[in-house]
């Protein structure tokens, strides 16, 4: 019974937090009546069964306050990020990834035939960017975007049908995702790194924007990445190929839900920008790769900028930190009716996933109360040292000189 108190006490809390956003009493409760709904053991938190479960005759006022009602969903998914940073600490990730919603019909904002992670094909579903922040403490989810295909934006008729505000063009996910990071940093998260797919990691201007704004970064890019240097231009599995046995480590990035999740890892610094980087360098730049132990042919490429002092097993730990978001769409999805809308129109999208999002970090702060002991650090085997092509800097690889022969190309990565 004291638990149940408490967690009882901590979701008073968080209305309190976001009831000044409700300008109206009957939406305030109404609000609550929806977020407790959506924590509720309901089979389908649909309209109809949230209604019931908090007693409602009829779906129509739930309806009412994801379509028609005056409130803000922006300045409450404010509130859950603030209420997320405080309760989650400082120095954390910030994780950048989509997510699939698979729909019928053609009317919902966003829907179309596209691919989509969610179900691993073409679908037709709506998709959403969204920014997680992860620390030892626990992982929830910050920001969203909902990304309209171009044959949305294009047809000005089937966006006003929809409600999609004028000013809404088209924007690229990668475009989202660089709106959600710099609306992050604006806020004040405490943010310390990034990481994200190779869908976002393989874009030069989402990297550089991170840098600009002295975030870390470690982003996963795919195999055909190419790297630049003064002497031209290689692919990043290229590089890898040539990368001496000794170049690789066997670390654990994280624990997963079997335990440590154990990969061989490589990784060298690349050589300072000199048009971008202070003298001296504050970051290294480093290109990396993660290796499957029981199918060294599954390999995994990524980019990373880093502080000095950072090695190896902090930026496997920071690759693993990832999965995090996963975790976030799973808990979200499963628990608190992340995917379980019956909206149609563009606000109602954002007001849904947000309140979802808020039932989230709840959980995720109820979680993170029960358990504040961090994580132990990845633990790692020192390599031996041997010759090769890649030149040792003390406990370091430094790509210095690649020995298979360029790509000969004009075109700017890195």
């Amino acid at each position: 019974m004291g638990e149940v108190d408490c967690w009882a006490a901590e979701l008073e809390s968080v209305f309190a937090r976001v009831a000044g956003r409700f300008g109206r009493a009957d939406l305030r409760w109404r609000m609550r009546d929806y977020v407790r709904g959506l924590l509720a053991p309901v089979g389908r938190k649909n309209g109809w069964q949230l209604a019931e479960y908090a007693g409602h005759r009829e779906p129509a006022g739930l309806q009412h306050l994801l379509n028609g009602a005056r409130w803000d969903a922006d300045a409450v998914r404010d509130d859950v990020r603030e209420y997320i940073a405080e309760h989650l600490g400082p120095d954390g990730v910030l994780i950048i990834d989509d997510t699939g919603f698979i729909k019928k019909g053609t009317t919902s904002a966003g829907v179309s035939r596209q691919y989509t992670g969610t179900s691993g094909k073409i679908d037709n579903c709506q998709i959403g960017v969204f920014a997680a922040y992860a620390t030892t403490r626990g992982r929830a989810l910050v920001d969203r975007e909902l990304y309209l295909p171009k044959s949305w934006t294009a047809d000005r008729e089937r966006c006003r049908a929809a409600k999609v505000p004028e000013y809404r063009g088209f924007a690229t996910k990668g475009e989202l995702a660089k709106a959600m990071v710099r609306r992050c940093l604006a806020a004040g998260l405490p943010a310390a790194w990034v990481t994200a797919d190779e869908a976002y990691g393989q874009d030069w201007s989402f990297r550089r924007l991170l840098e600009q704004h002295g975030l870390s970064y470690v982003v996963a890019v795919p195999k055909s990445q190419q790297i630049k240097s003064l002497a031209g231009v290689w692919r990043i599995d290229e590089l890898i190929d040539d990368a001496p046995a000794d170049a690789w480590q066997t670390l654990s990035c994280g624990n997963g839900a079997k335990g440590p999740r154990v990969f061989d890892w490589a990784a060298a610094k690349l050589p300072a920008n000199l048009v971008f980087d202070p003298d001296p360098p504050t970051h290294h730049r480093w290109v990396m790769a993660r290796r499957s132990l029981s199918d060294p042919s599954e390999l995994a490429y990524y980019l990373a900028y880093a502080p000095i002092a950072v090695d190896l097993g902090g930026l496997a730990r920071i690759a693993g930190s990832r999965w995090a978001v996963e975790e976030c769409f799973q808990a979200a999805k499963n628990e608190c009716g992340l995917d379980e809308y019956e909206v149609r129109r563009y606000a109602g999208w954002y007001r849904h996933i947000t309140l979802a999002m808020l039932a989230h970090a709840f959980l995720t702060v109820l979680a993170a109360q029960s358990r504040d002991t961090p994580k132990g650090a990845a633990e790692t085997t020192p390599p031996a040292s041997s010759l090769s092509p890649w030149r040792r800097s003390g406990a370091c690889w430094t790509l210095s000189y690649p020995t298979r022969k360029p790509i000969r190309t004009g075109s700017s990565t890195h």
